[in-house]
């Protein structure tokens, strides 16, 4: 009779556990593919190129489909994030920041050192860029003072160098706001874009990124004697490359181990294309400096 019992309560304790089981099994997601996207950043053919090495490296080390999702821009990227119709995705310092307090568990967890011949501080290697004012060179404005009631570029809403730096640290220093002292703002959508606008003089002046502009003049787009620069940030750190925390454990680790592995051609021929060392770990707390802001 105590058998009986006991094995009675045993299958009972067992069905008792299966939803809790069930449900500790649904606690992560395993996607049958995986999807990747980016902030706009200039051409999205380009990023595309630089980023289809490490693409198929993750395919191999994952052992799934990886697709590339193009945004249609940086508000697109956090929204897919958050809604779970991206996985993992290249943002912005900002961007980040906006994604995190969005969804919580979406993790930064690698950056680049990138190659920066222009406008390092030092030695033409970085984790962190600028954001700079640039102008005409030939134009006739030589000083913030000067464009007091000019035509204003910024890249995108979401960027950090080329919005949130702006309306916040440029902003707050000069004492001054963007919507009144500039008598136009645009945003054309990326820094490239911004760039453009100010040398085909359809805006005056323009914030961008120091690396997306060293990447034009040394990709021959024009020469850094073409611009001005009126006005440079503090250092920002670099931009994050980020997972939803929904992804299991296991899945996490490898795309993280792909990124971090030195000696993978792949990953190395991407980051040839984009300009850059090696990516290196990264973690929440190192974006805290673009959360404080006001």
């Amino acid at each position: 009779m105590k058998s009986v019992r006991s094995s009675l309560l045993l299958i009972l304790a067992l069905c008792l556990a299966g939803p809790v089981l069930a449900q500790g099994k649904r606690a992560c997601e395993r996607p049958e593919r995986l999807r990747f996207s980016f902030v706009p950043q200039g051409s999205d053919q380009e990023q595309q190129s630089a980023l289809n090495p490490l693409l198929e490296e993750l395919r191999d080390k994952l052992k799934m489909p990886v697709d590339l999702v193009v945004p249609t821009s940086y508000g697109a990227v956090i929204e897919g994030l958050i809604a779970g119709a991206v996985d993992v995705a290249r943002l912005g310092p900002a961007s980040y920041v906006t994604a995190h307090r969005g969804d919580a568990r979406i993790t930064p967890f690698a950056s680049m050192e990138q190659v920066e011949p222009n406008f390092a501080a030092q030695g033409g290697v970085s984790a962190v860029y600028y954001s700079l004012l640039v102008t005409r060179q030939q134009g006739p404005y030589d000083s913030v003072a000067s464009l007091v009631g000019k035509v204003l570029a910024l890249a995108d809403p979401d960027s950090t160098s080329g919005a949130l730096i702006p309306r916040h640290i440029f902003a707050r220093q000069y004492n001054l706001r963007l919507d009144r002292y500039f008598s136009r703002i645009g945003y054309s959508g990326n820094h490239e874009q911004s760039v453009l606008a100010v040398l085909n003089r359809n805006a005056d002046a323009a914030f961008v990124a120091s690396t997306n502009l060293s990447r034009m003049i040394s990709d021959g787009k024009l020469h850094r004697r073409d611009l001005r620069v009126l006005w440079r940030s503090a250092p920002i750190p670099f931009d994050p490359f980020v997972y939803r925390g929904q992804l299991c454990g296991d899945i996490r680790d490898k795309i993280r181990a792909v990124f971090l592995d030195h000696n993978a051609p792949r990953v190395k021929e991407t980051l040839r294309s984009l300009r850059a060392t090696h990516f290196v770990p990264v973690r929440d707390a190192d974006y805290r400096i673009i959360r404080e802001l006001p």
